[in-house]
């Protein structure tokens, strides 16, 4: 049987497509390279250009290969960007993922893991680790947007022989150990990947969008997740379900938060370098402090976080944007 991976071509995708062909899977991708690239796709992996929401292509799909399940990560995922334009992100988001679990369903794919995110928690209401259980109050439309197909993904495994994992991110950073692939889309708003282009003189400096939040240094506090880890507990999600395991939602972060500043320190030290950094206002739809508690992925899904440390996660990051500066002087 083969994987189907939505958005295999991109950062967080490209990195699930090498961990399933390194674990002996047979993978299929399906990417619109709108913000991906074919190069960072494993050539072991077959490869489709197209929408999700694409119903004739998605039939070609299903009949030119066995696939059993679906990891689905395509999606637009910048915050202040969707507030600005709601549509758009419920359109991407929501719509077209609607589309691609009706065509699984039609195609009777049994097992579907869903990229969602911690922004459909919104700021929870206390300091401690947030729990899957914690009041859903999304403060941004990618937020909603995701939250959306949570449910829509619940409805439907309640009317049809279909199973779910949905997994809810923290904030993903760093690059493949091996250095096969990395995030490599120009303009990215991922903290630690804008101050690792800061840091190699790739950008004059970096902003930091409000001081005067309700914590320790003024500035928000996020969960970083190693993309390596994220893309391990997907593949230990489609294991579970394969050998029975029912559908279940599951927080994938460390347990533990860095503040802007604190990061922003981190690439300093690793990188040797100082650079600009410029105090901005808030943006919209930025949550004061998420961190996860991981404990559901632990145990459900056997996950055991590899590379639980800033300062390896800002030096993957670091080496792959050095090679990118090298690749784009070839």
């Amino acid at each position: 049987m083969a994987v189907l991976v939505t958005g295999g071509a991109g950062y967080i995708g490209s990195h699930m497509v090498w961990a399933l062909v390194d674990a002996g899977e047979d993978v299929v991708v399906l990417d619109r390279l709108s913000t991906g690239f074919r190069w960072a796709v494993a050539p072991e992996a077959r490869f489709y250009e197209g929408d999700i929401a694409d119903a004739a292509l998605l039939t070609t799909i299903f009949a030119e290969n066995s696939i059993d399940a679906i990891i689905h990560f395509a999606g637009s995922i910048i915050v202040p960007e969707s507030v600005a334009d709601p549509l758009s992100y419920y359109e991407n988001n929501t719509v077209k993922s609607r589309a691609l679990i009706a065509a699984a369903v039609a195609a009777k794919v049994p097992y579907f893991v869903f990229s969602s995110t911690a922004a459909v928690y919104g700021t929870p209401d206390g300091t401690e680790p947030v729990l899957e259980s914690a009041a859903l109050r999304p403060e941004s439309p990618y937020g909603s947007s995701k939250l959306m197909t949570e449910i829509m993904l619940r409805d439907t495994a309640a009317a049809h022989d279909f199973t779910y994992t949905a997994l809810r991110y923290f904030n993903v950073a760093g690059a493949d150990p091996r250095g096969r692939t990395g995030q490599s889309t120009a303009g990215a708003t991922h903290l630690i990947k804008v101050a690792s282009e800061a840091a190699l003189g790739k950008r004059n400096g970096m902003d930091v969008y409000g001081t005067d939040y309700p914590t320790p240094d003024g500035t928000c506090i996020r969960d970083y997740i190693h993309v390596s880890d994220l893309a391990n507990a997907h593949l230990k999600a489609l294991q579970r379900m394969r050998a029975g395991g029912g559908s279940i939602v599951a927080n994938c972060g460390y347990g533990r938060g860095f503040s802007v500043l604190e990061v922003l320190e981190q690439v300093k030290a690793v990188s040797g370098k100082d650079f600009p950094v410029r105090i901005a206002g808030r943006r919209p739809g930025d949550a004061v402090l998420i961190v996860a508690n991981p404990s559901v992925a632990m145990k459900e899904l056997g996950w055991t976080p590899q590379y639980d440390d800033l300062p390896f996660i800002v030096r993957t990051a670091l080496d792959w944007e050095d090679h990118l500066g090298k690749r784009n002087q070839r």
